[in-house]
């Protein structure tokens, strides 16, 4: 990231006066509200730029399919805060989304540079997209890293929301690149890895977005954007129906104490309450 050496603060989505509110050059009251969705909204927010019929139907499936997820750790975290302060809504969505990172919902991103690597090395080099992902896995794997994207706790086989995305882009009629450069990878992991690894949903987002001409760099936003709609759900039910405390209630009597105890004193197993 460049640090700005800008010495005027400049923005090009957003300006108002006391009749008037322009976000991206439109008039939002006039041009937008009523008149678009938020999915093509969003789109607009970020590129600058309308999206066409394929980009705005691609982008809301990948929405679609990160929103909920369960009682993951960040869905946890966020049920547990409002259980403490059940006045701060606010304060649980950020620390749900706080709880967001490399190995939840991050990534995206990841798996989105890694497309875009194999990509360039496979036009640099003249090489076949399956050529160029064998090289760039291998050097993830020498380095020790994770390929992200492939693999999944629960779905062994690919994830059954990879399927159904790449059904929506090519009847979006997207070109396909991406999606062709993730399954490469896919179809070299064995031989690199020596294991079967799948593709995920956090491979197949990033797969169909790209090929949309969404930018890069806001890749980590989609699952953010998807999972504040998800948190919200969480957190109106907690409000109703709170397991909050249950959850840490949990967490106390599954733990297992490995620490030093002082001299003479014995702890008593833990009860059932």
């Amino acid at each position: 990231m460049k640090i700005g050496r800008a010495t005027v603060a400049e923005s090009a989505i957003c300006t108002s006066d006391d009749e008037t509110i322009v976000v991206r050059g439109r008039d939002l009251c006039r041009e937008l509200i009523g008149r678009v969705n938020f999915v093509d909204y969003f789109w607009l927010l970020v590129t600058g730029r309308a999206p066409d019929a394929a980009a705005s139907r691609v982008l809301d499936a990948t929405l679609v399919a990160i929103t909920e997820h369960g009682l993951v750790p960040s869905v946890q975290a966020a049920r547990m805060t409002l259980a403490a302060a059940p006045d701060a809504l606010q304060g649980a969505v950020a620390a749900g989304i706080l709880g967001c990172g490399s190995v939840i919902l991050g990534a995206s991103e990841t798996a989105g540079r890694l497309f875009l690597r194999i990509d360039a090395l496979a036009k640099d080099k003249g090489l076949s997209l399956a050529d160029a992902a064998s090289e760039v896995a291998r050097e993830l794997r020498a380095q020790k890293q994770a390929i992200p994207g492939y693999g999944h706790p629960q779905h062994k086989a690919r994830d059954p929301r990879v399927a159904r995305l790449f059904e929506v882009a090519a009847e979006a009629g997207t070109p396909g690149h991406f999606v062709r450069i993730a399954e490469a990878v896919e179809q070299v992991l064995p031989a690199v890895t020596g294991r079967e690894l799948r593709l995920n949903v956090s491979a197949a987002i990033p797969a169909v977005l790209l090929d949309v001409g969404f930018p890069a760099e806001a890749l980590k936003g989609v699952p953010i954007l998807a999972r504040c709609a998800g948190l919200i759900a969480h957190l109106t039910e907690e409000l109703a129906q709170p397991i909050g405390f249950a959850l840490s209630y949990q967490a106390t009597r599954e733990q297992v104490y490995t620490g030093a105890l002082p001299a003479g004193v014995t702890l008593k197993p833990k009860g059932g309450h």
